[in-house]
């Protein structure tokens, strides 16, 4: 259990702090994560690795010369928002372009993409190599669907290694993409995780028991065995890894033996024991093989065996000198000429005051109390979205939609003091609520909410069938993100029927704040529904069978927030509505 800490929200961000002043003589925090201490003397790749907190080493503890540049460091499980990804690549890169390396993750798949579009609209050229190493998380088929676990550790290696000898950003990227392609992992699960402040991990296995196929978020293994002994579980995970061989691979390979964070050396020395023999057996032979916590998660209780097959193109990679704070390979020399880094802007621009009229301020006030409704209802309900998301996910949910909405209320506020209308009220709460919660639901509540702010502008308050098409302006950005469809067991399963409902009311002639009620009335039974679904978008995905007769916890916090949202937005589209000389 995680027991040293003082506001679990804030235990991300202490960590960080923390480590970066212990590592100050390498590293220094920026906005978003941190990066190296010195900048390059001449441009080089900046090899930038990111996703949540609670994997560490992974990932601010690689950086350092011969491996990362930089950390995008999200909170606990949580991808880091594009605002953080962008902070970072502006103050680590040294103009020879940026490549964002992470494990294959909905939220970090959005965000990261955001945060490349904008840098590539600044002129600054940027790639992303995701990581897809799990075979328990999809069939061989489906390789392109695998989540990224331990094998992040080779790959982000032979790409910091790639772009510390000078190589060209496409030649980076391509030396890291063949790495993922030539590295698979399998794990197992002993015991789950415990957040910071929870009472109860996010999973238990019944005594003697293990998890096959575990996750690095906190995630159960995908089915439940007996617990054997080392030898019986390096025989195990060694067969599964060698039945998925590449195809023309080699006999030189990379292995890792990685603690999940409460598995001691001494356990994993002596599984290893029985793997190493096993694969020299099979003909290999090891190269610089690690046994270790690597890629941890939290005080989780587990192991996992990754194996890359090298070449003549990845072994000297893999076998180059680094130097970071949490790994050391070698001897290195910094460049010379290397010069102490100066702290990085935001990125964000200037304020440059809002323009509204009366009656759009006089709305926006009506948002912020919505907004402040949204807020009281979600931290009610951490707790059990919390246990709803560890059923099948990485138990996270609870804790993100309370930042994102902590952090939309405090922006909606602010912006509201200065004389915003509207639409620049909830466009601030999204844009707010993306950076501080991070994730696939902060990415997509954040998204969502500025286009319902773009929909509603800064001109008047709504009409009721305005506000029906701010609401669908919501509903149709977050498909648009999302790519997820109606029976996915998403969001998107409570979102649909509440907008096309309220919409559909509307037209028949129901006042608003009855069509709102009736149609958040729609969306809570579609949010209980989704019990009876199978998850295909998301963590939940590869632990479907898990998740049977538990909702959605996206499509329940939708229905919840929409359903207290509602005579905020409706009570002041009545006047909106009224006859011609009644007060705005």
């Amino acid at each position: 259990m995680t027991k040293i800490f003082n506001d679990p929200s804030e235990f991300a961000e202490e960590a960080l702090a923390g480590f970066c002043d212990v590592h100050s003589d390498l590293v220094r925090q920026v906005p978003g994560g941190a990066v190296r201490r010195y900048r390059p003397a001449r441009p080089k790749v900046a090899v930038l690795a990111g996703g949540g907190s609670g994997h560490y080493p992974a990932f601010a503890g690689i950086i350092g010369t011969g491996f990362a540049d930089g950390a995008v460091v999200g909170n606990i499980f949580t991808s880091p928002s594009a605002q953080q990804a962008y902070s970072v690549a502006k103050a680590a890169e040294s103009g020879a372009g940026v490549v964002f390396t992470y494990g294959n993750y909905a939220g970090d798949v959005m965000n990261f993409g955001m945060a490349s579009e904008r840098l590539a609209a600044e002129g600054i050229a940027v790639e992303n190599v995701l990581v897809t190493d799990d075979i328990a998380s999809a069939p061989p088929s489906e390789s392109a669907k695998r989540r990224g676990i331990a094998g992040d550790f080779t790959v982000f290696k032979v790409m910091g290694a790639a772009a510390e000898r000078g190589d060209s950003l496409a030649e980076v990227v391509r030396l890291g993409r063949k790495a993922n392609d030539l590295t698979r992992t399998i794990g197992s699960a002993f015991a789950g995780c415990t957040f910071p402040g929870a009472e109860s991990p996010l999973f238990t296995l019944p005594d003697g028991q293990m998890g096959l196929g575990l996750g690095i978020h906190g995630e159960p293994g995908l089915h439940d065995t007996d617990l054997p002994s080392a030898k019986e579980l390096g025989r195990e995970l060694v067969a599964r890894v060698l039945s998925e061989t590449p195809a023309n691979a080699g006999k030189r390979i990379a292995v890792i033996l990685n603690g999940l964070g409460s598995t001691k050396h001494e356990e994993l020395f002596v599984l290893w024991g029985t793997v190493a023999p096993l694969l020299r057996a099979a003909g290999y032979t090891l190269v610089m093989p690690e046994v270790g916590e690597l890629v941890t998660s939290l005080d989780m209780a587990g192991v996992s065996l990754t194996v890359t097959w090298l070449d003549e193109e990845l072994e000297p990679l893999w076998t180059a000198p680094a130097e970071t704070p949490a790994y050391r390979r070698g001897a290195v020399t910094t460049p010379a000429g290397a010069a102490a880094g100066e702290e990085a802007s935001d990125g964000g621009a200037a304020d440059a005051g809002f323009a509204a009229t009366e009656a759009s301020r006089e709305y926006a006030a009506a948002c912020v109390d919505a907004i402040y409704a949204a807020q009281s209802s979600l931290h009610g309900a951490e707790e059990r979205l919390g246990r709803m998301d560890a059923i099948a996910g990485d138990g996270d949910h609870g804790r993100g939609m309370v930042r994102g909405v902590d952090a939309a209320a405090g922006a909606a506020a602010d912006a509201l003091s200065r004389g915003a209308g509207a639409g620049d009220v909830l466009a601030a709460a999204g844009d707010a609520w993306a950076d501080k919660a991070g994730g696939t639901s902060g990415v997509l509540w954040g998204a969502g909410l500025r286009a319902f702010g773009e929909t509603l502008g800064n001109s008047s308050a709504p009409e009721p069938q305005g506000l029906a098409a701010a609401v669908t302006a919501f509903a149709e950005r977050i498909v648009q993100l999302g790519k997820a469809e109606t029976g996915d067991k998403t969001m998107v399963d409570a979102l649909l029927p509440f907008a096309s409902g309220f919409a559909r009311r509307l037209a028949g002639g129901v006042e608003s704040g009855r069509a709102w009620q009736e149609a958040a009335q729609e969306a809570a039974a579609a949010a209980e529904a989704t019990a009876d679904l199978l998850p295909l978008k998301g963590r939940a995905r590869p632990l479907a069978a898990k998740s049977l007769g538990t909702p959605d916890p996206g499509a329940t916090s939708l229905a919840m927030v929409f359903a207290v949202m509602g005579p905020h937005f409706t009570t002041s589209t009545a006047s909106a509505a009224a006859p011609a000389g009644a007060k705005q």
